[in-house]
């Protein structure tokens, strides 16, 4: 069934601007790289709009004029659950009415991006049946590409190999964001934890991993956090991440941004800030040079931000290690006759274009990430851990956006430019983010004209993001195909609505005229007051939540009945079998990851090599 009139409903289209006639086309395209569930959700209640527009009007929806399809949206709208499900409904159709407006107003054009350095890269399709190696890396993201360079350095002949494809930075500037984000992404960005609530949780997949589309925020481990990693679960290694640290900081080219492309977003949040007496400062990123694109989540343009394609992979790669692409491990091979237990002795891959190929080797790097290294064990038959897919920490988050007099133009500036810290020893830590036009995890509010309205005002519009340092809530299930579960802990709950008044607080501080709750219930506040007022009757579930940095699902530890893998990130029963990727860290890292996944990569490589 076609979407115009669906669409057309959502935005208010009256035929008067161009760009609203291509949003349906667009949203076909978006829904194409989306898992069949979400495409299968989308058209269902497309239908079901069609179907209420017909029993009311005796027409489609793509029949009526503009104000009756605005009659028949406000129906909806005044029924909770069509409300609700319209609400996130928003999220594709603002994804493709976003690019439509970029893409008229030339938002999307890019300077010339600089040569990439060399990786070997070899398509799945084009390796041989079977080969042999010293170890063999499955990912290539913040983790695999660090145990892959350690090993390389050290002199072992390496294979990475990694289920996404290679970007370069000059096709980055080619393609427009939104083209981008639907080949960067798995599943189109539309991974999802089932639970109560759903949370969106994005992850990356390419040469790169999920460092090709972050926002090149780079944080130290905190310090207690590592003392509890070492004295609550008895990882070893949490003793050496300093110097691991300092080498990912010196590896990325970490340094605080500067303020000439801070861009009005961060410099409300430093303004804010300063008047409420909060800590505050401009993000630490790998991005030196950075141009200010307001790109990194669709893959930097320029090729400021240091993503592990441009600065640890290039390093590997000269000491010999090989990236095969298209490739998705389907097991890690065992030899159960060895003296001293099983070993490890390759991996089989499924080519992406079909058939499968075999490495032989007898260390495996387990780096697919903390929601696929499960299932990957488990189809390889070393899944027998009772905590193993448990544990899984995110960063639940929520944002919430403040209207100014005057232009603020969020996305001409860096994406995630300042850091408030003034929370961060209660669990909140709120970052200044914005993304280009309908990218952000911000939904604006309405339907119809009200939609429409506050599109052509979202130029007025700064955001800011806040995550929360949960407790473990969730569990990764599965084998062929990823299940996530996650349940919000009620602590966390308390903590994202503290996060909400928080943001609003530094907005109205900042000068906002009116703060956006992204709170479908009550989605204005024009004072504190008021602001308060409105959070007293909602809870947690009203809020539109995502997730991000998932952590913890194959943990290393001393306990052996809590922990997969042993002190030394090596997963316990079987020996070849290393962890050197976000699931090996025990807990909650607080902050923005990459750092603490790269130092624990290295520790973990290290600490094999020694022995």
């Amino acid at each position: 069934m076609s979407l115009t009139g669906f669409v057309a409903a959502l935005l208010a289209d009256d035929g008067t601007e161009p760009w609203a006639a291509r949003v349906p086309d667009r949203l076909e395209g978006v829904l194409a790289s989306l898992p069949r569930a979400a495409r299968c959700g989308v058209r269902a209640a497309a239908l079901a709009a069609y179907a209420y527009a017909v029993a009311r009007t005796g027409r489609s929806l793509a029949a009526l004029t503009a104000d009756e399809r605005e009659s028949v949206i406000a129906g909806l709208g005044a029924h909770r659950a069509p409300a609700t499900v319209l609400d996130v409904l928003k999220v594709p159709v603002l994804l493709a009415a976003g690019t439509e407006r970029m893409l008229q107003d030339g938002m999307a054009a890019t300077a010339p991006a600089p040569a990439d350095p060399p990786l070997d890269c070899t398509p799945a399709g084009a390796w041989p049946a079977r080969s042999t190696a010293d170890a063999v890396v499955v990912g290539s993201g913040a983790g695999g590409a660090t145990a892959a360079r350690t090993l390389a350095r050290a002199g072992l002949d390496v294979v990475v190999l990694e289920e996404g494809h290679h970007h370069s930075t000059a096709s980055f500037g080619r393609r427009p964001p939104l083209d981008r984000f639907a080949e960067l992404y798995r599943d189109g960005g539309a991974t999802v934890a089932l639970g109560t609530p759903p949370l969106l949780l994005p992850v990356g997949r390419a040469v790169g991993g999920t460092t090709v589309v972050n926002s090149g925020t780079c944080y130290r481990t905190p310090d207690h956090v590592l003392a509890r990693w070492r004295d609550d679960f008895g990882f070893a290694l949490a003793e050496r991440l300093g110097p691991c640290l300092d080498e990912a900081e010196r590896t990325l080219r970490v340094g605080r941004q500067s303020l000439d492309v801070l861009g009005a977003n961060g410099r409300l949040a430093l303004a804010g800030a300063e008047r409420l007496g909060w800590r505050a400062a401009p993000l630490r990123r790998n991005a030196p040079g950075c141009k200010g694109s307001c790109q990194c989540v669709v893959g930097c343009p320029t090729g400021a931000k240091q993503s592990v394609q441009l600065s640890v992979l290039p390093d590997a790669c000269a000491a010999g290690a090989r990236i095969v692409t298209g490739a998705r491990v389907r097991r890690i091979l065992v030899d159960g006759d060895r003296p001293g237990g099983p070993r490890a002795a390759g991996v089989r891959v499924r080519r992406d274009g079909g058939g499968e190929f075999e490495i032989l080797a007898p260390l495996v790097v387990v780096a697919a990430g903390a929601l696929q290294s499960p299932p990957l064990l488990r189809r390889s038959g070393l899944g027998g851990h009772p905590r193993l897919g448990r544990n899984l920490s995110v960063h639940p988050a929520t944002s919430v956006a403040g209207r100014f007099a005057e232009p603020v133009t969020a996305w001409e500036g860096v994406l995630q430019s300042v850091g408030v810290e003034e929370h961060h020893h209660e669990g909140v830590l709120i970052e200044a983010t914005a993304t280009p036009p309908g990218m952000g995890s911000f939904v604006l509010p309405g339907l119809g004209r009200q939609l429409r309205d506050e599109l052509a005002g979202a130029g007025r519009l700064a955001t800011l993001g806040a995550m929360i340092a949960d407790r473990p809530s969730g569990r990764v299930l599965g084998r062929d195909r990823t299940l996530l579960r996650y349940d919000l802990h009620p602590r966390d709950a308390g903590r994202l609505l503290r996060a909400v008044r928080a943001m609003g607080e530094l907005l109205f501080a900042a000068g906002a005229e009116e703060v956006l709750t992204g709170i479908p219930t009550a989605p204005r506040a024009r004072t504190p007051a008021a602001l308060d007022a409105l959070l007293a009757g909602v809870s947690a579930r009203h809020l539109h939540l995502s997730a991000y940095h998932p952590t913890g699902t194959v943990a290393a530890g001393a306990d052996a009945e809590r922990a997969p893998a042993d002190p030394a990130g090596r997963l316990r029963g079987v020996r070849g079998v290393l962890i050197a990727d976000a699931s090996v860290l025990p807990g909650c890292p607080e902050v923005n990851p990459q750092l603490s996944i790269m130092a624990a990569a290295l520790a973990v490589t290290e600490a094999f090599l020694e022995d």
